[in-house]
């Protein structure tokens, strides 16, 4: 979060502290006359009390694979997680995380929150471009604000916060119930078309839409 004091009076005798703790601003101290605001720096403005939810609409399924440890539906050990675009122009993953995917005691492990998270960043470029088109990661970091349940279905969005010729921006969150922010995440990536990354053979590795009963039609976010 960026802080701006727009106005402020201070000197020795008179002391201000301003502190952030999940998206809440509060200040304290002594002596004090002026004000603030603030602003995000690419992240969703959720508290970490929760607010009001808002339906979003889901506009497009993207492809999965056959053994991409994320995406891979015939991947035993991986997360088989979901990817919708919403009229938002965010991408939304979802999953359900299994009892191999622990860390501590019903709790996700950590690699793997950033490994979705990663994941839902880097395939937020497909939305304005071909869906070969993928995000090499060249820069990632993430803040981990509150654990992840194993027992519930883990919701993250993301999106692209500048795009270049060459590489693009992205943030993206993991949310609770009620919108709460557990983990966020920003990085940076190269934009790369599949068939320079790997050997990828599309009929081979099953890459396409595979649309479920299940699939939802929207969103609360």
């Amino acid at each position: 979060m960026d802080i701006i004091i727009i106005s402020a009076d201070f000197n020795e005798k008179k002391k201000l502290i301003f502190r952030i703790s999940g998206g809440i601003l509060t200040a304290s101290g002594y002596g004090i006359r002026g004000c603030c605001y603030f602003e995000s720096s690419g992240f969703r403005e959720k508290s970490t009390h929760g607010e009001r939810m808002k339906p979003v609409r889901i506009i497009a399924k993207q492809p999965n694979s056959k053994m991409c440890f994320v995406c891979g539906l015939e991947n035993r050990f991986g997360l088989r997680s979901r990817f919708f675009e919403l009229e938002t122009g965010e991408l939304l993953g979802l999953f359900r995380p299994a009892d191999e995917h622990q860390g501590y005691p019903g709790r996700l492990h950590g690699g793997l929150a950033a490994t979705i998270l990663d994941e839902t960043i880097g395939r937020c470029i497909m939305i304005s471009q071909s869906d070969s088109i993928w995000g090499v990661t060249v820069e990632f970091s993430m803040r981990l604000r509150k654990p992840i349940p194993l027992d519930q279905e883990v919701r993250v969005v993301g999106r692209v916060l500048k795009d270049g010729k060459r590489i693009f921006e992205g943030s993206g969150e993991i949310l609770l119930p009620g919108g709460i922010v557990a983990v966020e995440a920003r990085g940076k990536y190269l934009k790369m078309d599949i068939s320079k990354i790997a050997d990828f053979d599309v009929d081979e590795q099953q890459w396409r839409v595979r649309s479920s009963d299940d699939d939802p039609v929207s969103i609360e976010l």
